[in-house]
């Protein structure tokens, strides 16, 4: 996807933010993961629901940007693949990484942007650990398995142009066999949409049921212990 090569301090700051943002989503989803292995802890039902929230928010950025590329596409079905301003900012930011390695922030770009999202689904299997009935675990753990194996395509993708590949390799460029062109935004635009909004919908499923299913999860954290028998008088 082409991207202008000028960019300003703004693109940077972000750039950095973004991947902050992810830095600190991943590690807030492994220390409440450990720390819900043993007993009952509240605060970790509550660090849970900011994780999923800010996942929401990730993915909310994360799938616009596919919409406008497939609304760019059925406007301009034979231009180069396109992004939005917001999102070429960011590219260029995260370019700075390896600057001699063209596309490669746009990968970073869409990498981090799954990590984002990957992080929600994975808030929603945290809180739901004692809760191994509900609805909302199954649709979390479908998304985390759909989501994953999206997530590794887009690691391929970014490290295969970060070791010096002359274009990114996996399922989603036809494992590079595709020239350059048309033929190959076509199908890649398309099936990172689909992927997307498929996931979307998945997270949004368990969403939905982790919403009606709330008592019943949030008690799984906050029950309180039954006082013991005291042993009756002689």
């Amino acid at each position: 996807m082409a991207m202008p090569m000028s960019m300003s301090g703004w693109d940077t700051a972000g750039a950095v933010l973004l991947v902050l943002w992810a830095l600190a989503m991943w590690t807030a989803v492994g220390v409440l993961a450990y720390a819900n292995r043993g007993p009952v802890r509240p605060w970790v039902y509550r660090g849970a629901v900011g994780v999923i929230g800010f996942g929401v928010l990730g993915q909310l950025g994360h799938v616009q940007e596919h919409v406008a590329q497939v609304g760019y596409w059925l406007g301009h079905p034979n231009a180069p693949a396109w992004m939005t301003p917001w999102g070429t900012g960011l590219a260029n930011g995260l370019q700075q990484v390896l600057p001699d390695r063209p596309t490669f922030g746009m990968e970073l770009l869409h990498l981090t942007g799954n990590f984002l999202f990957l992080a929600g689904l994975a808030g929603v299997m945290v809180i739901t650990r004692r809760a191994l009935g509900t609805r909302a675990r199954r649709w979390a753990k479908m998304g985390v398995w759909m989501q994953g194996l999206h997530g590794l395509e887009h690691l391929v993708l970014t490290l295969s142009i970060g070791f010096g590949a002359p274009r990114a390799i996996g399922l989603s460029t036809f494992f590079g066999l595709i020239d350059p062109g048309p033929g190959l935004a076509t199908y890649r635009v398309w099936w990172h949409f689909i992927a997307n909004v498929v996931g979307s919908i998945i997270f949004g499923l368990a969403l939905y049921h982790l919403w009606r299913e709330r008592r019943e999860v949030r008690a799984t954290f906050f029950l309180r212990p039954v006082p013991a028998l005291t042993e009756r008088a002689a």
